[in-house]
């Protein structure tokens, strides 16, 4: 697990909202604190679509829910409290999981995790993983940690680990 902060808060929103930064992302829930609290659930309900419409995950993809999110915090007042849960969409973590360690099993791997939170004017993200099972191996974990370091590098957001 991976704790960073994110100094320039106004440029990561930025990437958050209008961007695509996060559109490899599933959302599993979140909570925005503005003069109302909202609390989401990501998790799609398959019985409110049609059999030719069934969803292709089985929780909301970011860039579909984003919108709806910036409709919620936009205006002149800060919200107080922002906390999101996001997962990498499976097929993604596959493919980096197997670039970064071919051949290694990864079977007991439910998600690569990334938490998103603003609280008292900053950003802190956290890495973390959800297994089926426990595992003596951190492999997983490290692959992660080093991956959404190199991509936030690699997408111009500047950050500092935390100890």
């Amino acid at each position: 697990m991976l704790a960073i902060r994110v100094p320039d808060v106004k440029n990561f929103m930025n990437n958050l909202l209008a961007g695509n930064l996060f559109d490899p992302f599933l959302v599993i829930d979140g909570l925005l604190v503005t003069a109302i609290t909202y609390t989401f659930d990501g998790q799609l309900n398959p019985a409110f679509y049609e059999d030719s419409e069934a969803p292709e995950y089985e929780y909301q993809p970011w860039s579909e829910t984003k919108k709806s999110v910036f409709e919620l915090i936009r205006g002149s007042h800060t919200p107080l409290h922002i906390r999101f849960s996001l997962m990498l969409k499976p097929e993604k973590a596959a493919e980096m999981l197997e670039k970064a360690a071919p051949g290694t099993d990864f079977s007991y791997l439910k998600a690569l995790i990334l938490g998103i939170k603003f609280e008292n004017g900053a950003i802190t993200l956290t890495t973390g993983t959800s297994c089926s099972t426990f595992v003596m191996s951190h492999d997983a974990d490290l692959i992660w940690d080093k991956s959404i370091q190199k991509y936030l590098s690699a997408k111009g957001i500047e950050f500092e680990l935390l100890t």
